[in-house]
């Protein structure tokens, strides 16, 4: 099994040159499409979808074979150029075909992630799923830098307090990522203004009394895998580099709503 991200796309790929060669040492002569009038959104069945994409030869293989650290005979790299484009015609057909599917923003995810063991029940308190920590009624120290490594449930508290302003907070971790970030490269957008003006917002609000909860002023960061509205989120690709969505994901409309401020987009492991 592989133990790295390197290893898996190194055996990921490996192993789709290994399935086109198989299906091409199976299937010889060249597929055609079996149900030329099948409805929009059918899937294609397996290797039976007209050629598509882009003509490959054998040097295109040698080539690959340097970044997945395999080694194909002559004959393989043949067999593969041949077969490529059959191989690849479901992939293109999802994304170019005349049966691709336009999936909505808004589709939830096939799969969730749960953390909690069966069993595993969350605490409630006040209708909350949380438990937030007890004000341990800790002075706010003069350092910055020691501000910035205080916990969140910490953090909180002295916004809450008042001992400190969400645009003071703000402003330090700001400088911190644009201190660090240029030998760390984790930034992939600072958003500097727009979290300014939420950071006098939120100090606003709590001025006038109101505080939303423990997040309220609070700075953080999003993956650029989540949707910000008017803010680039460029999913770490290329073909992304540009893309600026118009309404926010479910995660930054809560985190809005709960008055956290938003600093920058971070790279995906970041």
């Amino acid at each position: 099994m592989p133990r790295s991200r390197r290893e898996f796309l190194a055996y990921g790929s490996a192993g789709l040159l290994g399935a086109a060669i198989h299906a091409k040492a199976q299937n010889p002569a060249p597929a055609i499409n079996q149900n030329p009038s099948a409805p929009p959104g059918a899937p294609t069945a397996f290797g039976t979808a007209p050629p598509v994409g882009p003509e490959v030869a054998p040097p295109t293989f040698a080539e690959a074979e340097k970044l997945v650290q395999i080694e194909m005979t002559p004959a393989d790299r043949a067999m593969a150029a041949g077969n490529w484009r059959m191989q690849m015609a479901p992939l293109y057909e999802r994304r170019t075909g005349p049966r691709k599917i336009a999936l909505e923003a808004a589709l939830a995810p096939a799969t969730q992630w749960n953390p909690m063991l069966p069993g595993m029940r969350i605490p409630q308190q006040d209708g909350a799923v949380f438990l937030r920590s007890a004000d341990a009624h800790r002075p706010l120290p003069s350092s910055d830098e020691e501000i910035a490594f205080a916990p969140v449930w910490q953090l909180s508290r002295w916004i809450e307090s008042k001992q400190i302003t969400s645009a003071r907070l703000t402003e330090i971790y700001l400088s911190r990522l644009e201190r660090f970030d240029p030998q760390l490269h984790c930034v992939i957008t600072l958003t500097r203004e727009h979290a300014l003006a939420q950071a006098k917002a939120a100090d606003a609000e709590i001025a006038a009394g109101h505080y939303r909860g423990p997040l309220h002023g609070i700075p953080w960061g999003a993956k650029d895998l989540l949707d910000t509205a008017g803010i680039p989120t460029t999913y770490g690709a290329e073909p992304y580099r540009n893309r600026v969505p118009a309404e926010d994901s479910a995660v930054v409309k809560r985190l809005h709503a709960a008055g956290a401020v938003l600093v920058a987009k971070q790279h995906g492991g970041a």
